[in-house]
């Protein structure tokens, strides 16, 4: 694996996880379809300047229509994974969430590539046990509606991870946008449909920003990594983004992590390590 396409998968999940930071501190005052929705306004602003400033090639409709399938499934994993990061939680949502969106680009990797390496399966082994351990150990069950919506977020970030890949062969910046209209267009429509507020209070409009800009370039560097080296890496790569999310919540915000969630938090970087070997 090429030392470049590494440091930019390790990058963008830096990126992303101070996004989903400042993305969780958006939504404890606003409605997190709002915070995504003005988010993806304001990345779709700055990737289309730079396409322009840059002269990015304009690619086929095939490679829209796949950036355009990536963006419904990361604009409704960010706003699931939001809602998640809000409860106050975000050592626990912010891993189990990448841990899931890691194995799906895996998965495909197995079916185009073949079977994955011993390495790689005890990558998956602790992943599993990491999800037990970060969930609380025995109360598993007790706990299935906190690990819900970052397991939903998860699917959703993996579908991000294969589709955006497939659509960035020729073009970087334009995929890019598309996946930004289609997940602002499919918000604004589920916004309207269950009358959800999507207006964001004052004080969220910086944390919304932030997590735009940082967002943006998370992504940037996503297709970067995966266009010098091998999709499955890239997102593997890049969903060690709880790193970030958690020490910024432990940072700022004090947030106390019990010894069992942290060893699940441990094990689960651990895993997506192992996974991308």
């Amino acid at each position: 694996m090429a030392l470049i396409s590494v440091m930019y998968g390790i990058i963008s999940a830096i990126t992303w996880g101070a996004g989903d930071f400042s993305g969780g501190m958006a939504v404890k005052r606003s409605n997190p379809y709002g915070v995504v929705i003005f988010a993806h306004v304001i990345s779709l602003i700055l990737v289309i300047t730079l396409a322009l400033l840059l002269g990015d090639p304009i690619p086929p409709a095939q490679d829209f229509l796949w950036g355009a399938a990536a963006g419904l499934g990361g604009g409704m994993g960010l706003a699931l994974l939001y809602t998640a990061l809000a409860s106050g939680q975000m050592s626990v949502a912010a891993p189990v969430s990448a841990l899931v969106a890691a194995a799906l680009p895996v998965l495909i990797g197995i079916y185009s590539e073949g079977w994955l390496s011993l390495t790689t399966m005890i990558g998956f082994a602790l992943a599993l046990i990491a999800v037990w351990f970060i969930s609380g150990g025995a109360g598993l069950k007790l706990q299935f509606n906190v690990l819900a919506l970052p397991l939903i977020a998860g699917i959703s970030f993996g579908a991000f991870f294969v589709f955006l890949e497939k659509g960035s062969d020729i073009s970087m910046l334009y995929p890019l946008a598309a996946t930004r209209i289609a997940s602002i267009t499919s918000l604004l429509i589920f916004s309207a449909a269950t009358r959800q507020p999507i207006l964001p209070a004052r004080e969220s409009w910086l944390p919304i920003f932030l997590s735009s800009v940082l967002d943006t370039a998370g992504n940037g560097l996503y297709v970067l990594s995966a266009q010098t080296g091998r999709m499955d890496v890239a997102a593997v790569l890049g969903s060690l983004y709880p790193g970030s999310t958690v020490l910024l919540a432990w940072f700022i915000l004090k947030e106390k992590i019990s010894r069992v969630q942290m060893a699940g938090i441990a094990v689960a970087l651990v895993a997506i390590v192992l996974i991308t070997i």
